[in-house]
C-alpha cells in the first residue's frame, strides 16, 4: 500500500506541475470562465411570455408522473427544486405556472448563447445546454465576463452567471457562489479564505455516498481535506482521494475539451397521456423528422441510417432501423423512413413515446441526380431553414403536422 501511495502521489503531483509550472514558480497561461444560464428553461419561458415574468414557473413533466426539470427563482423561494416530483413541487407552490419541457426551443436559444461566446474566444467547451467553459487571455477574465453578461442580456434578454479563475474547478465554484445573475472571481490566493470554508460536497466527484464516508472520518469542510495528510485520503478513497486533495487545494489540471462530432442526431417525445391515434403519431413523426433533418443540416451532416423508437403503454420499448442506399439530411427522406418503420412495427395501441434518430453520419454524400421533384424539395428546405434561423423552428411546418397542431 505504501509503494502504491508513493507512486500515485508522484503521478498526481507531476501531472499538476507539468501542466501549470513555468520557469519560475507557477504560471497560468489563461483565465477560465464558466458561463451558466440561470434557471435556463424557466428563464426562456419567462422571457418569451411576459405573463410569466416575476411569477413562480415550473418546467417539467405531467403532474401525475413527472419531475421538475427547471424552476424560476420565484418558485425556488417556496422550496421547489430541480428533480423534485411535480406533485411535491405543487404542494409547496400550488400557484406555480406549470409548463411542458420544450427542448427544441431551449437548444435553439442555447446555440444563440454559444454564438455570443464564440465572439469572445474560439476556445469553448459546452458542458450542457445551459453551461459552457471559455478560455481567454490571462488577466482578462473579469473584463470579458462582464462583457459577455452585458451582451447576452442585451441581445437575448437572459441572465447568465459567470465564474472566473485559472482552472475549471475554481471557475465552477466561483460560478456557484455568484448565483443568481452575477459574476465572481476565485483565484488561487483566495482558496484558503473561500474554498476551504465550503462543505466537501462542492468538489467534483463528491456525491452523497462519498460525502457520508468523508464525514464519518471527520471531513466536513473542504479545508479539512486540504489540511490532512494526502496518504489518509488515498487509503480511504484510493486515487480519487488524491484527486480530492488536489481539488481541495485549488489544483485542477483538466483542460477544455473540444466538442466531438456527433455520432447521431435524435429527437423524441413522451406523451402526457397514452396515444391511440395512428395519424396523430405520424404527425409527431413528421415533427421529429423535421427537427432531426434541421439538426443534421445545421451541422453539415448526412445520415445513412434512420431509426424509430417506440414505447407502448406497458413500457415495452422497441427500436427499428433502416439503412438508406444514399446518405440524406432531408426531412421528407427521414420521415418516409421513420413512418415506414412505424407502420410496419406499431402493433396495437396505445403508445407512450416515439422517437426518431439519424446515425451512421457522413460529412459528404455522393452527388445525386436532381429531377424536378428533388430540386423542388431542396428549394423548400433552403427556405424553411432560412425562416427557422431567423424566426425559430416552429415558424413553418409541413401539412402533415397540422393534424397534430389542430388536435392541441
Amino acid at each position: 500500500m505504501q509503494d502504491s501511495y508513493k507512486m500515485a502521489i508522484m503521478i498526481s503531483n507531476c501531472v499538476f506541475i507539468s501542466s501549470q509550472k513555468g520557469g519560475g514558480g507557477f504560471m497560468f497561461k489563461q483565465d477560465i470562465l464558466l458561463c451558466d444560464l440561470d434557471a435556463f428553461y424557466a428563464s426562456v419561458e419567462q422571457r418569451d411570455n411576459e405573463n410569466y415574468r416575476n411569477k413562480p414557473v415550473i418546467v417539467g413533466g405531467s403532474v401525475k408522473r413527472g419531475v421538475v426539470a427547471a424552476c424560476s427563482y420565484e418558485a425556488r423561494k417556496f422550496g421547489v427544486r430541480s428533480a423534485m416530483s411535480m406533485g411535491r413541487a405543487l404542494e409547496l407552490c400550488p400557484q406555480a405556472i406549470v409548463l411542458p419541457v420544450n427542448m427544441k426551443r431551449y437548444r435553439q436559444v442555447s446555440q444563440q448563447v454559444l454564438n455570443v461566446l464564440k465572439e469572445f474566444s474560439p476556445d469553448l467547451e459546452p458542458v450542457s445546454v445551459d453551461e459552457a467553459y471559455l478560455a481567454v487571455k490571462r488577466n482578462t477574465g473579469s473584463t470579458v465576463a462582464e462583457m459577455i453578461r452585458e451582451k447576452v442580456k442585451k441581445r437575448l434578454a437572459l441572465p447568465v452567471t459567470i465564474g472566473v479563475s485559472v482552472n475549471k474547478l475554481l471557475a465552477k465554484i466561483a460560478c456557484e457562489l455568484a448565483k443568481p445573475d452575477g459574476m465572481k472571481t476565485l483565484w488561487p490566493e483566495d482558496v484558503s479564505n473561500t474554498l476551504w470554508t465550503l462543505p466537501v460536497e462542492v468538489l467534483p466527484g463528491v456525491g452523497p455516498a462519498t460525502e457520508n464516508k468523508l464525514q464519518q472520518f471527520g471531513f466536513y469542510k473542504v479545508g479539512d481535506l486540504a489540511r490532512t495528510n494526502p496518504e489518509i485520503l488515498y487509503n480511504l478513497l484510493g486515487s480519487a482521494g488524491l484527486r480530492l486533495y488536489n481539488y481541495a487545494n485549488g489544483k485542477d489540471d483538466r483542460g477544455l475539451v473540444e466538442k466531438q462530432q456527433a455520432k447521431s442526431v435524435s429527437e423524441e417525445t413522451t406523451f402526457a397521456q397514452d396515444i391511440t391515434d395512428r395519424e396523430y403519431i405520424l404527425g409527431i413523426i413528421m415533427e421529429l423528422s423535421e427537427g432531426v433533418g434541421y439538426g443534421l443540416r445545421s451541422k453539415g451532416l448526412y445520415a445513412r441510417t434512420i431509426s424509430l423508437k417506440l414505447r407502448f403503454s406497458d413500457f415495452k420499448t422497441i427500436t427499428r432501423d433502416i439503412t438508406l442506399p444514399q446518405a440524406t439530411n432531408r426531412d421528407i427522406d427521414i420521415y418516409n423512413s421513420a413512418s415506414l418503420l412505424f407502420v410496419c412495427n406499431c402493433s396495437n395501441p396505445p403508445w407512450r413515446l416515439v422517437g426518431v434518430r439519424a446515425s451512421n453520419l457522413e460529412k459528404f454524400r455522393q452527388a445525386a441526380f436532381f429531377d424536378e421533384d428533388n430540386e423542388r424539395e431542396e428549394k423548400i428546405i433552403r427556405i424553411q431553414d432560412s425562416l427557422r434561423q431567423k424566426y425559430g423552428r416552429e415558424v413553418v411546418c409541413r401539412a402533415r403536422r397540422l393534424y397534430v397542431k389542430n388536435d392541441l
